[in-house]
């Protein structure tokens, strides 16, 4: 688990970090170099959750190794099918992080929202629906990990 305290925003005690695959923490399929070591790192706080439509079929064995609950996304309505995720392992303990638009309500109905813009870009909705921007999702890791740099960003 993780505590913060944010002033004028409230308490954070986020216990999962639910994540896109596709676009988000991989390009092509492939996962982004120094991810798999960034989730690991993470999967000793906070109870990790990929969730992915896996467009290129690669997305178990590029986790191998990582702590983590690989949900691969069935038929369509996948933005309702991450949404209702969130919201049953309990949407005020949750970080998402995303970049598509299927991933906008997973965000919105997280604890905190993540969107993070790579090489397929970031939809407005996804945008719209965080509280976050990030370049990267190493960098969204690092801020998950670094409780002052979310302070510093979050504070009112």
């Amino acid at each position: 688990m993780i505590r913060i305290e944010i002033p004028g925003s409230g308490l954070l005690e986020l216990e999962h970090f639910v994540t896109d695959f596709s676009g988000t923490l991989s390009e092509d399929g492939a996962v982004l170099p120094g991810v798999k070591e960034k989730l690991k790192e993470l999967s000793n706080k906070l109870m990790v959750h990929v969730l992915t439509s896996d467009t290129f079929g690669r997305a178990r064995k590029e986790l191998e190794g990582v702590k983590c609950i690989l949900h691969v996304l069935e038929g369509e309505g996948h933005i309702f099918q991450k949404e209702k995720y969130v919201i049953n392992i309990g949407a005020d303990k949750v970080v998402a992080l995303g970049n598509g638009n299927n991933d906008a309500r997973m965000l919105k109905a997280a604890r905190l929202g993540i969107a993070v813009c790579l090489k397929e870009g970031c939809s407005k909705e996804t945008l719209d629906a965080s509280q976050i921007l990030l370049m990267s999702p190493i960098d969204a890791i690092d801020l998950i990990l670094s409780p002052k740099r979310l302070i510093a960003t979050l504070r009112v």
